[in-house]
């Protein structure tokens, strides 16, 4: 088994006063060619939008893009003609595929929004333009891993164009969890809050670890923590 843990600390930063983003892989005007993605996982950006600000209207293509929000709403409009706000508990998937636009602003004039932003490339370009959103509540999640997101969408999840199951949990103090990883496939863990052990090694907020050639990943809380584990073909 050989990990690779990615520190908070350690990811891009950039800040425009209305968005404070961290960067796991390179993006934007933050480029690290030893950190430009993991497998089919290409951006992992911690975002926090300012009451009342947000990404204009702007273009994407050929991507696998998943929305999580931790704390507030996100206001989310496209070129489909769908509108949505993300709150805690939504995941919301959009296929860029031939080219979509859209805007994210924050739903509050008040409060601010935290929320992951996650792209993963998908299987093949070219594909017809889309979005799904689910909600998946907290008991879901307590002590488990519960599936958010699959390639053929099982178990009530949203159905991403990729190999790559996307699961959520919530652990409390002492609360621990075992994960099988089938031969070829990899992991990414992504810790957003709390402090957990991931097969051994301590994450606080914001880590990632990515885990090769594993055969069992093994997850254990500290204090109460929210993270997410990428189970991927390679």
């Amino acid at each position: 088994m050989r990990m690779a843990i990615r520190r908070a600390e350690a990811r891009g930063a950039a800040n425009f006063g209305w968005l404070d983003s961290r960067h796991s892989f390179s993006f934007g005007q933050y480029f690290d060619p030893a950190h430009m993605g993991f497998g089919p996982l290409r951006v992992i950006n911690e975002d926090r939008v300012a009451p009342g600000g947000g990404f204009p209207t702007h273009p994407h293509r050929d991507m696998e893009i998943v929305s999580y929000v931790l704390e507030g709403a996100l206001e989310h409009k496209d070129s489909l003609g769908t509108g949505s706000v993300i709150r805690p508990g939504d995941v919301q998937r959009m296929t860029a595929g031939t080219g979509v636009t859209h805007s994210e602003y924050n739903a509050s004039r008040t409060e601010p929004v935290h929320f992951l932003q996650i792209w993963i490339l998908p299987e093949q370009e070219g594909l017809a333009p889309g979005y799904e959103q689910k909600r998946f509540e907290p008991q879901e999640k307590r002590g488990r891993l519960r599936l958010v997101a699959s390639r053929d969408g099982r178990d009530g999840s949203v159905k991403i164009h990729r190999d790559v199951d996307l699961y959520a949990t919530l652990l409390s103090r002492g609360e621990s969890l075992t994960h099988e990883l089938a031969p070829g496939r990899a992991a990414w863990v992504q810790l957003m809050r709390g402090e957990i052990v991931v097969n051994g090694e301590a994450l606080e907020p914001g880590d990632g670890v990515a885990v090769s050639d594993p055969d069992e990943l093994r997850l254990e809380g500290l204090i109460e923590a929210e993270a997410l584990v990428f189970d991927m073909a390679m």
